[in-house]
């Protein structure tokens, strides 16, 4: 838009500000396209929890696998002696091998593996809510910068037209036609560009640092806009919502593991006796059986099952109430968005009248009908109204982020 309000004016530098037109808010130079998905499962790939994810995975298969064994635990293995001469091989002597095997209490194998696949899906679905999150870190990172990007391309526009206009100021007040008033302006102008074009770009360093932070590699060219998301089928879609209901899953499963366990697991033990009375009296075996069930501990039954209760009541409560807030972030994101579609509406509208009112001042002044300080100010409207625009572009196209956001959608 500067650049053809600057053409009738300044020709040779209209080439110069087209071309700076072409870095719109959403494009770099000579740097290599990349995806909000590249961009996620980057971020993912540097998460400190990424790395421990699958030691959490194989933990939960190792739990998963003891469910499955035909005992609730490994067999033990025992041998003893018992001797009436300890320095020699005269008196009676007994050997002893003892093999004992835990049994699963009624009920028990069966709610272990339930636990242990209700755990195996909360791992899961906790993993994509961890996504979920660090997509919503990265989709602000995203969106601020390209708010960066396109408050430095205007910047640099800005900059470039105001060192043209104070050189065609200054020109002409060598002629005589301008005053040294109009001469300061122009360089006002200038310098209060010059210092904008700064602030932006330290502001885009701090946005590419942000990003470069998050995802462990340089911002990328292009930043695509995200199309809307469908609503999820239903509400356990969402990733938050998916992670709380399988934590609730999962209490609910060791609530009935406690159920189940409300005794140590008994023992089946097989014996194997060798004995003799004297030296000279010949070997005899004995064979035996052991079944050993341990009483239970109702103090110890109580503080199990009341805190896995606990536990239950907890994710049923966090559910209901993330539901509701699920349902509440929606509705305020689908609001922002209708707003930033409006005001988009409206920037468009504004930057036409600025556009068309810097183009007539522009010709007003170069045929001397109106002083500096009317050129000023319609430039500084039509600047102010095409910065307006590009970020009511970037927060409509925030705001479709932040809705896929508020949907459980994933880039």
């Amino acid at each position: 838009m500067i650049a053809a309000m600057k053409a009738c004016l300044f020709p040779n530098a209209a080439a110069v500000l087209v071309a700076a037109m072409a870095l719109g808010p959403f494009a770099v130079p000579d740097s290599p396209a990349q995806t909000l998905a590249d961009a996620l499962e980057k971020a993912w790939a540097v998460h400190p929890q990424a790395g421990a994810w699958d030691d959490r995975a194989a933990a939960a298969q190792a739990r998963a696998d003891l469910a499955a064994r035909a005992t609730p635990g490994p067999a033990e293995l025992s041998v003893s002696s018992l001797d009436d001469r300890f320095d020699r091989d005269r008196g009676k002597r007994e050997w002893e091998l003892e093999l004992a095997v835990p049994l699963w209490l009624p009920g028990q194998k069966a709610a272990h593996g339930d636990h242990a696949r209700a755990a195996i899906e909360e791992l899961a679905a906790r993993q994509g809510a961890l996504r979920w999150r660090i997509a919503g870190e990265l989709r602000a990172a995203w969106w601020a910068l390209a708010s960066a990007r396109s408050a430095l391309a205007l910047a640099s526009r800005r900059a470039a037209s105001a060192r043209m206009l104070e050189s065609e100021v200054l020109r002409r007040y060598e002629a005589g036609d301008l005053s040294r008033v109009d001469a300061n302006l122009a360089r006002d102008e200038r310098i209060a560009a010059e210092a904008g074009l700064v602030q932006a770009e330290t502001a885009l360093l701090g946005a590419e640092g942000a990003y470069r932070a998050l995802t462990g590699n340089d911002a990328p060219a292009s930043l695509a806009e995200e199309s809307i998301a469908a609503p999820p089928e239903t509400a356990e879609r969402h990733p938050q919502l998916h992670a709380l209901a399988a934590t609730a899953r999962a209490a609910r499963a060791r609530l009935a593991v406690v159920d189940t366990s409300r005794r140590a697991a008994p023992e089946l033990a097989f014996r194997v006796v060798r004995e003799r009375g004297e030296f000279a009296e010949p070997w005899g075996t004995a064979l035996g059986v052991k079944l050993t069930i341990p009483l239970s501990s109702g103090a110890r039954v109580r503080q199990v099952d009341a805190s896995a209760r606990a536990d239950a009541a907890q994710a049923d409560g966090e559910m209901a109430r993330t539901r509701l807030q699920a349902k509440l972030e929606e509705q305020r994101a689908r609001s922002e968005l209708d707003a930033a579609e409006r005001q988009l509406e409206m920037a468009r509208e504004r930057r036409a009248v600025t556009e068309d009112n810097h183009r007539l001042a522009e010709k007003s002044f170069a045929l001397g009908e109106t002083a500096l300080f009317a050129l000023l100010r319609a430039r500084g409207l039509a600047f102010e109204a095409e910065a307006f625009l590009d970020r009511q572009r970037i927060a409509r196209a925030a705001a479709r982020s932040r809705l896929n956001q508020a949907l459980g959608a994933m880039p």
